[in-house]
């Protein structure tokens, strides 16, 4: 009787632990850009065993992960500042259609540079030189197709003024490489594994230079669009260029649970993930708990406003 009795309470001590443990999934973008690998790495830095799962997956980006979690197919998901904050406040791309007022940050991470690569001698020296080339602007969903319109517009090129192609970096590296594709965007944290391997293959590029009256005015009419600069050799042989950057955030749903939250965003700022995160990638060392703050754009978490109000960061 007392081993049956024993058996049952273990049973129910494990059924327990299982309805205890929440799983938290992490939209990120696609496989050869930032957001996945940067995403992999969070999600194993903030995992506790037996209480928080965190996955990272796969997506088309920004404006997908917005809406996974809005159908709650995602708890949370990576997002360009200006993608979250259109979302959250009804503007921009989201201006006349649903929007996502519940979006909620848990963090600001990292700056992400809108890279313009090109095959080398095509002799293409600003956005506007792309009139009549074939260029990639990346795929439905991703924040990286929204800030190419919004850069090829402001130096006077419509997408009817060029070829486009609607495919993800890795995708356009592979056209560029055999001589099918000529251009390609792509928005993210520097260095970006699609383009690092280009240039280090032997396919000669060059990056695009945003900058001049054009981005000044690109900048006042869109504030989260801030200076910024891919260093020399970022990737091989490739100098240094003037760009522009948006702000790489971790956002959730205001339906998401506050203790989770809060122990994710504890875990994310504590020594070890920390660790992990400036050895593990070159945008890792910019996730840190002052950079959390920077840009917000939208409503914190209560979870992590809860952990950035204990740190001091937020009164």
């Amino acid at each position: 009787m007392k081993r049956v009795l024993v058996a049952a309470l273990t049973a129910v001590a494990l059924v327990g632990a299982a309805h205890a443990q929440q799983f938290f999934r992490i939209g990120t973008g696609g496989t050869a850009g930032t957001y996945y690998p940067v995403g992999g790495m969070i999600a194993n830095a903030v995992s506790q065993p037996g209480k928080i799962v965190a996955t990272a997956q796969a997506s088309n980006g920004s404006v997908a992960n917005v809406n996974g979690i809005a159908g709650g197919s995602l708890e949370s998901g990576f997002s360009q500042a200006d993608v979250a904050t259109w979302a959250q406040k009804g503007t921009g791309m989201y201006e006349g259609k649903p929007n996502v007022p519940g979006l909620r940050l848990i963090a600001n991470l990292y700056p992400e540079s809108v890279h313009i690569v090109v095959r080398k001698g095509l002799n293409v020296k600003t956005p506007a030189d792309l009139k009549g080339k074939r260029v990639a602007l990346d795929e439905p969903g991703s924040g990286t197709l929204i800030n190419a319109r919004i850069i090829l517009a402001a130096y006077g090129v419509q997408e009817r003024d060029i070829k486009p192609e609607y495919i993800k970096p890795n995708q356009a590296g592979d056209k560029l490489k055999d001589g099918s594709l000529d251009a390609f965007f792509f928005t993210g944290g520097a260095p970006a594994g699609a383009i690092a391997e280009l240039a280090s293959g032997g396919t000669g590029i060059e990056l695009v230079p945003i900058e001049g009256p054009q981005a000044d005015g690109l900048r006042m009419a869109s504030p989260f669009f801030a200076p910024d600069v891919i260093a020399a050799d970022t990737y091989k042989g490739v100098g240094a260029v003037k760009t522009l950057a948006v702000g790489a955030q971790w956002v959730t749903s205001d339906k998401a649970d506050a203790g989770v939250v809060y122990e994710i965003t504890k875990a994310l700022y504590g020594d070890a993930a920390q660790k992990t995160l400036a050895a593990g990638h070159a945008k890792g060392k910019f996730i840190t708990k002052e950079n959390a703050v920077k840009g917000a754009g939208i409503p914190f978490h209560p979870g992590a406003e809860k952990f950035y109000r204990e740190a001091g960061l937020i009164k």
